[in-house]
């Protein structure tokens, strides 16, 4: 079991920046992908970052490159968001997703979620 606890949501105006972070404890080096996704009202969950924990790849939607960096921290258990330049667009739920082996892929291949920490852009 892996549990992911997040933190570092807020509001903000757009054009400004957050730094999510996800803290993971149990047995976390089972877990090959680490995630970030979203989720804004009335819209399916979407993966807005993911890191390969073995070989150190990143991949982002295409709506957040240039924008967002997902990097891991010293010790291994934590993941960070930083977040930059955000737009309106971006506000939703966040949350850090571990335990899958197909780091690009959707929701359905996470099998551990943190409780979310929600983000809030104003225009």
């Amino acid at each position: 079991q892996v549990q992911l606890v997040e933190s570092g949501g807020g509001s903000v105006q757009a054009g400004g920046s957050l730094r999510l972070s996800c803290s993971a404890s149990g047995y976390i080096y089972s877990t090959r992908c680490m995630g970030w996704f979203r989720q804004a009202p009335g819209k399916e969950r979407e993966r807005v970052a993911a890191m390969d924990n073995r070989s150190g790849s990143t991949s982002y939607a295409d709506s957040v490159k240039g924008r967002f960096t997902i990097s891991q921290g010293v010790a291994k258990n934590t993941v960070y968001l930083q977040m930059a330049s955000l737009k309106a667009e971006d506000t939703g739920m966040y949350y850090c997703a571990a335990g899958a082996s197909w780091c690009a892929g959707p929701s359905s291949v996470y099998n551990y979620w943190g409780q979310g920490t929600q983000v809030t852009v104003s225009s």
